[in-house]
């Protein structure tokens, strides 16, 4: 073997992903904790090595990632960015393939010790760049966020459109008018009415509960236009 085909097999090629989920409206973060040197004990985000004789590809790899380390079987996951350089990892040279999961909190495991949910603003430092992956992230949620349907992905088979609204919004950070979000809502295309299932609405009047058309659960709505 030359010197330099012994140097490309020494490159670390792993996955890491971003998982976020919702907690009381606030955009928040599954963190785990490392079990291994380097940063043994640290909080972190999922993330491990690429199996070559096991994972059919990258995003195989992130789902393995996702069930073994943070207990999590159904999550909306795409790839998000690749990140790579001598710096990144004490271990050496390396490449980490991204991906980004969205969650309800209702699927997240019930209790596991070596897991944690924050509000993303409250992260802190992450080993490695995971701060970096994180950000790109958000970045990355809250541009889709304005022209596609991600934000069903943070909930479960259903919810009201004042709901949809309000994570659209926390997402975005800012107020929307009702009748141009339902109509883009409409534009989109990707919900139905559960019949008969209405949202108990307290002083309000019930709301009709909707669904994600199934040909959009394991993709994205787009729009043309933004929100």
């Amino acid at each position: 073997m030359s010197q330099s085909e012994t140097a490309s097999s020494q490159v670390l090629t792993t996955v890491d992903v971003v998982v976020l989920t919702l907690v009381d409206g606030v955009l928040s973060v599954v963190l785990v904790q490392r079990e291994r040197a380097p940063f043994a004990g640290v909080w972190a985000l999922p993330g491990g090595y690429i199996h070559a004789q096991e994972d059919a590809d990258a995003h195989a790899s992130a789902a393995r990632v996702l069930r073994s380390k943070a207990g999590i079987e159904e999550a909306y996951l795409e790839q998000l960015a690749t990140f790579s350089g001598p710096a990144r990892d004490p271990r050496g040279w390396s490449v980490a393939i991204s991906y980004c999961a969205l969650i309800p909190q209702q699927k997240l495991p019930a209790q596991r010790v070596s897991l944690k949910i924050v509000p993303v603003h409250a992260a802190g430092q992450l080993p490695f760049d995971h701060g970096q992956i994180l950000q790109t992230a958000l970045a990355r949620v809250r541009s889709k966020s304005q022209y596609s349907s991600l934000p069903v992905h943070f909930f479960g088979e259903s919810f009201s459109l004042p709901q949809l609204q309000q994570v659209y919004e926390c997402i975005l950070g800012e107020p929307l008018n009702k009748v141009s979000f339902r109509r883009k809502m409409d534009e989109l295309g990707m919900l139905e009415p559960v019949p008969g299932e209405m949202q108990a609405g307290g002083a309000h009047r019930p709301a009709q509960l909707h669904r994600v058309r199934p040909a959009f659960r394991q993709q994205l709505a787009l729009s043309v236009r933004g929100l």
